[in-house]
């Protein structure tokens, strides 16, 4: 086996002709013969790993149906109290709508590298795809809460292997010289999809119904899986064994803490015998799949992966930002809602413009990055973000909205310095071979630290309710207001007191949510300023201008 040079590549395609590269004997025709082998001279050395005759509508396209993917996580949860009642489906039950789909995508996420291997990264792309397009179809006809969670599993399975699956196309399909671009705009889904996803599923849910929340994925998917099926090209076929024992460990560990997660809140975490019994199971088979992974010859994810001291350090600060991204994507809108009673249409207005910042900071980086060190750019970027937090401690009741515009475009600018470094750090020195296995667990990493956060900022958010409310309350007496004595004077008034009561109970309730989420903006300042200097930890990766050559698909 040798390297190609461009000649060879180009010889080689025309062999197996032009229909090939667009069906799926790109990919399913390939043997296990087919390896990946450095690219040999300057001029091969900025060659995509997977050529397309058209990279930048390819990019496109798979860019429209990961839209779709991003979106449907958050998507779903304004939708729930409609489908409660046109399912017949209780509080309780309904919520499984979400769950199932979290629960299904994060068991299914590991297999991901391990599947592409075995029947090829074309098939198993457009297989996802199109699965994933036909259960939303299923999931907007459901008549029936069963129906709803069984194709929402199914849903979740797909989504699982669309999201690791992207981002290495994203990778493989562009020039080293071209692939910050690419991963900006790949970042820029990521970041922003989670975040107008209960906007569009609430703007749907009012002026259609409930089931466009699925129906919206078709008009973009089909057209955008159709120019998948057209252009993407397939990695080789690998037959590697899959580490059964090993994935059932971990999926059962995977399982085990999205449910719990999920439900901790409504069970009041360990004070509830579910949750208990979830976490030992958890912590339990997830500890059997470490030990089993380090003595097993085939582990379920390769050695290789775990020995890159750069894609350690970019899991970790991912983890971080799944963690505040999402978890803080999820608590916004209801602060805009509940605490300065702002609509569904304001308030996805107010959420716009940290995905503006996002995007403008990420044009920025593609360019900065050809210059400066991207650790220093990241570390940048999380005190930009950090600096937002700090902003929004200082919110008031009685302030207007630019406040909040200005603080969410601050915090856009300094998650776009983030993401795109970090990531582009974390690939640095995985080889091609690792990258599909290396992009699922960054996958499942950033989905765990959104699911975390999401629960943590829940639970604190609640609790920091409850003792807001109660100091509050405790400071209303005779001797806080001179002259008036409430509670006496709501007894003579009635029915009229009655309702003075209600509208001082529900000012003190203002006032609590607003202390209690106060309280979560600092601590995720904090969280965030502690983690800054952590993307030092990696080793310098090359900037753009001197990248070594890039390793390419050789065929024989």
């Amino acid at each position: 086996m040798s390297a190609s040079t461009p000649a060879d590549s180009a010889a080689a395609r025309a062999g197996r002709g032009d229909g090939e590269s667009r069906s799926g004997g790109a990919g399913g025709g390939r043997d296990a013969s087919d390896s990946l082998t450095p690219a040999m001279g300057s001029e091969a050395g900025d060659r995509a790993v997977l050529p397309s005759r058209h990279p930048e509508l390819l990019t496109w396209a798979v860019m429209a149906i990961s839209i779709c993917q991003f979106i449907d996580a958050t998507i779903a949860n304004v939708a729930l109290p409609h489908m409660q009642t046109s399912l017949d489906a209780s509080i309780e039950n309904v919520s499984w709508v979400l769950t199932s789909f979290i629960i299904a995508s994060a068991i299914a996420t590991p297999i991901t590298g391990w599947l592409s291997d075995r029947i090829g990264s074309r098939i198993l792309f457009l297989l996802s795809c199109g699965g994933f397009l036909l259960t939303s179809g299923l999931c907007g006809l459901a008549t029936s809460l069963p129906a709803m969670v069984v194709f929402r599993i199914f849903q979740g399975v797909c989504a699982a292997f669309m999201g690791p699956m992207s981002q290495t196309i994203m990778y493989d399909i562009n020039r080293p010289s071209r692939q910050p671009r690419a991963v900006a705009i790949w970042g820029v889904v990521v970041m922003i999809a989670p975040i107008s996803g209960p906007f569009l599923g609430g703007l749907l849910t009012d002026q259609l119904n409930w089931r466009w929340v699925f129906f919206v994925n078709l008009p973009i998917g089909i057209p955008a899986l159709a120019l998948i099926w057209w252009l993407l090209p397939s990695r080789p076929i690998e037959r590697r064994r899959l580490d059964l024992f090993g994935f059932g460990m971990l999926a059962v560990a995977l399982g085990a803490l999205q449910l719990l997660l999920d439900r901790g809140h409504g069970r009041d975490w360990l004070e509830s015998r579910e949750i208990m019994v979830e976490m030992c199971v958890a912590i339990s088979c997830f500890w059997i799949f470490l030990i089993h992974s380090r003595q097993t010859a085939k582990p379920l994810f390769k050695g290789s992966l775990f020995h890159d001291s750069n894609f350690i350090a970019s899991l970790v600060l991912m983890a971080a930002l799944g963690l505040s991204n999402v978890g803080l994507s999820a608590m916004l809108p209801t602060m805009y809602q509940t605490v300065y009673g702002y609509g569904v249409m304001d308030t996805g207005m107010l959420m716009a413009p940290r995905g503006v910042g996002v995007v403008v900071t990420m044009i920025l980086t593609n360019h900065l990055m050809k210059r400066l060190d991207y650790r220093y750019i990241a570390v940048f970027g999380f005190c930009v973000t950090a600096f937002s937090m700090w902003t929004m401690t200082r919110w008031s009741l009685d302030q207007s909205s630019r406040e909040i515009i200005v603080s969410g475009f601050i915090q856009g600018l300094g998650l776009g310095f983030v993401f795109v470094p970090m990531n582009m750090i974390g690939f640095s020195r995985l080889s091609v071979e690792n990258r599909m296995e290396g992009s699922a667990i960054m996958a499942l990493a950033r989905n765990l630290g959104a699911s975390f956060g999401i629960s943590v900022i829940v639970t604190m958010l609640a609790r920091n309710i409850q003792v807001s409310h109660a100091d509050l309350v405790g400071g209303i007496t005779p001797f806080s207001l001179p002259g008036v004595d409430i509670s006496a004077m709501a007894e003579r008034l009635g029915t009229t007191g009655g309702a003075i009561l209600g509208m001082v109970d529900g000012l003190v309730n203002r006032q609590a949510m607003m202390i209690a989420y106060l309280d979560n903006f600092t601590l995720m300042f904090w969280l965030l300023l502690a983690l800054a200097p952590l993307p030092l930890i990696a080793k310098r990766p090359p900037r753009l201008g001197d990248a070594p050559d890039a390793p390419h698909m050789a065929m024989e």
